[in-house]
Protein backbone atom coordinates (compact mmCIF):
# COMPACT_ATOMS: atom_id res chain seq x y z
CA UNK A 1 0.00 0.00 0.00
CA UNK A 2 3.37 2.68 -0.05
CA UNK A 3 3.12 2.99 -3.53
CA UNK A 4 -0.49 3.67 -4.18
CA UNK A 5 0.30 6.49 -0.88
CA UNK A 6 3.33 8.00 -2.30
CA UNK A 7 1.09 8.49 -5.21
CA UNK A 8 -1.58 9.82 -3.72
CA UNK A 9 0.48 12.13 -1.96
CA UNK A 10 2.76 13.05 -5.03
CA UNK A 11 -0.96 14.01 -7.02
CA UNK A 12 -2.12 15.91 -3.40
CA UNK A 13 1.23 17.89 -3.82
CA UNK A 14 0.96 18.69 -7.29
CA UNK A 15 3.78 16.30 -9.07
CA UNK A 16 1.39 14.46 -11.29
CA UNK A 17 -1.22 15.75 -12.82
CA UNK A 18 -4.40 12.76 -13.47
CA UNK A 19 -6.49 15.58 -15.06
CA UNK A 20 -8.65 14.46 -18.41
CA UNK A 21 -7.06 10.67 -18.28
CA UNK A 22 -8.11 7.65 -17.41
CA UNK A 23 -6.83 6.97 -14.12
CA UNK A 24 -8.01 10.47 -13.33
CA UNK A 25 -10.14 8.93 -9.99
CA UNK A 26 -6.54 8.69 -7.88
CA UNK A 27 -6.82 12.07 -7.61
CA UNK A 28 -9.86 11.66 -5.31
CA UNK A 29 -9.40 13.21 -1.93
CA UNK A 30 -10.75 10.18 -0.05
CA UNK A 31 -7.86 8.46 -0.94
CA UNK A 32 -5.06 10.44 -0.13
CA UNK A 33 -6.16 9.73 3.85
CA UNK A 34 -7.09 5.94 2.80
CA UNK A 35 -4.23 5.03 1.26
CA UNK A 36 -2.06 6.53 3.84
CA UNK A 37 -3.75 4.96 6.74
CA UNK A 38 -3.84 1.42 4.62
CA UNK A 39 0.26 1.61 3.91
CA UNK A 40 0.37 2.41 8.12
CA UNK A 41 -1.43 -0.35 8.54
CA UNK A 42 0.32 -2.69 6.30
CA UNK A 43 3.64 -1.36 7.78
CA UNK A 44 1.88 -2.58 10.84
CA UNK A 45 0.42 -6.22 9.79
CA UNK A 46 3.40 -7.05 7.83
CA UNK A 47 5.18 -7.59 11.17
CA UNK A 48 2.68 -10.12 11.97
CA UNK A 49 3.03 -14.05 11.75
CA UNK A 50 -0.45 -15.03 10.63
CA UNK A 51 -0.27 -12.19 7.63
CA UNK A 52 0.39 -14.41 4.43
CA UNK A 53 3.78 -14.21 2.79
CA UNK A 54 4.22 -11.69 -0.26
CA UNK A 55 4.82 -14.14 -2.64
CA UNK A 56 1.44 -16.02 -2.25
CA UNK A 57 -1.21 -15.62 -4.60
CA UNK A 58 -3.28 -13.06 -3.63
CA UNK A 59 -0.82 -11.32 -2.25
CA UNK A 60 1.12 -10.92 -5.38
CA UNK A 61 -1.65 -10.28 -7.63
CA UNK A 62 -2.66 -7.45 -5.47
CA UNK A 63 1.02 -5.94 -5.50
CA UNK A 64 0.87 -6.20 -9.59
CA UNK A 65 -2.42 -4.89 -9.97
CA UNK A 66 -1.35 -2.34 -7.24
CA UNK A 67 2.23 -1.57 -9.09
CA UNK A 68 0.71 -1.72 -12.74
CA UNK A 69 -1.73 1.17 -11.45
CA UNK A 70 1.01 3.12 -9.68
CA UNK A 71 3.52 3.11 -12.41
CA UNK A 72 0.52 3.75 -14.90
CA UNK A 73 -0.13 7.37 -12.85
CA UNK A 74 3.50 8.02 -12.59
CA UNK A 75 4.04 7.65 -16.64
CA UNK A 76 0.85 9.01 -17.90
CA UNK A 77 1.73 11.75 -20.06
CA UNK A 78 4.41 9.17 -21.44
CA UNK A 79 3.23 5.80 -21.92
CA UNK A 80 0.59 4.28 -20.31
CA UNK A 81 1.03 0.92 -21.12
CA UNK A 82 4.32 0.66 -21.28
CA UNK A 83 4.92 2.43 -16.97
CA UNK A 84 1.88 -0.53 -16.26
CA UNK A 85 3.78 -2.85 -17.84
CA UNK A 86 6.92 -1.49 -16.01
CA UNK A 87 5.01 -1.74 -12.58
CA UNK A 88 3.34 -5.01 -12.38
CA UNK A 89 6.95 -6.51 -13.65
CA UNK A 90 8.39 -4.15 -10.99
CA UNK A 91 6.07 -5.35 -7.75
CA UNK A 92 6.78 -9.43 -8.76
CA UNK A 93 10.79 -8.50 -8.73
CA UNK A 94 9.75 -6.29 -5.60
CA UNK A 95 8.05 -8.97 -4.11
CA UNK A 96 10.48 -11.72 -4.80
CA UNK A 97 13.62 -9.70 -4.12
CA UNK A 98 12.23 -8.72 -0.55
CA UNK A 99 11.51 -11.51 0.27
CA UNK A 100 14.20 -13.52 -0.36
CA UNK A 101 16.75 -10.92 0.37
CA UNK A 102 14.61 -10.43 3.85
CA UNK A 103 14.87 -14.15 4.14
CA UNK A 104 18.80 -14.38 3.63
CA UNK A 105 19.88 -11.39 6.05
CA UNK A 106 17.73 -12.77 8.96
CA UNK A 107 19.64 -16.36 8.48
CA UNK A 108 22.79 -14.46 7.59
CA UNK A 109 23.00 -12.03 10.20
CA UNK A 110 21.57 -14.30 12.47
CA UNK A 111 19.05 -10.93 13.26
CA UNK A 112 15.71 -11.52 14.24
CA UNK A 113 12.96 -11.09 11.32
CA UNK A 114 11.36 -8.24 13.70
CA UNK A 115 14.97 -5.92 12.78
CA UNK A 116 15.50 -7.08 9.04
CA UNK A 117 11.62 -5.93 8.73
CA UNK A 118 11.98 -2.79 10.17
CA UNK A 119 15.30 -2.15 7.79
CA UNK A 120 13.14 -2.91 4.85
CA UNK A 121 10.25 -0.37 5.89
CA UNK A 122 12.66 2.30 6.54
CA UNK A 123 14.13 1.76 3.17
CA UNK A 124 10.93 1.50 1.43
CA UNK A 125 9.47 4.85 3.34
CA UNK A 126 12.62 6.44 2.17
CA UNK A 127 12.58 5.38 -1.95
CA UNK A 128 8.72 6.62 -1.91
CA UNK A 129 9.68 9.98 -0.32
CA UNK A 130 12.10 10.25 -2.91
CA UNK A 131 9.41 8.98 -6.08
CA UNK A 132 6.76 11.11 -4.73
CA UNK A 133 9.84 14.54 -4.69
CA UNK A 134 11.21 13.46 -7.99
CA UNK A 135 7.80 12.49 -9.97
Amino acid sequence: MLAPAAIAWAIHLGAIDLSGTGVHFMASPILLPLFTLLALGELVADKLPFIPKRTAVMPLLFRIVSGALCAACASIHYSLGAGAACGAFGAIAGAFGGYYTRRRLVNQLGARDLFVALGEDALAIGLAVLSVTLA
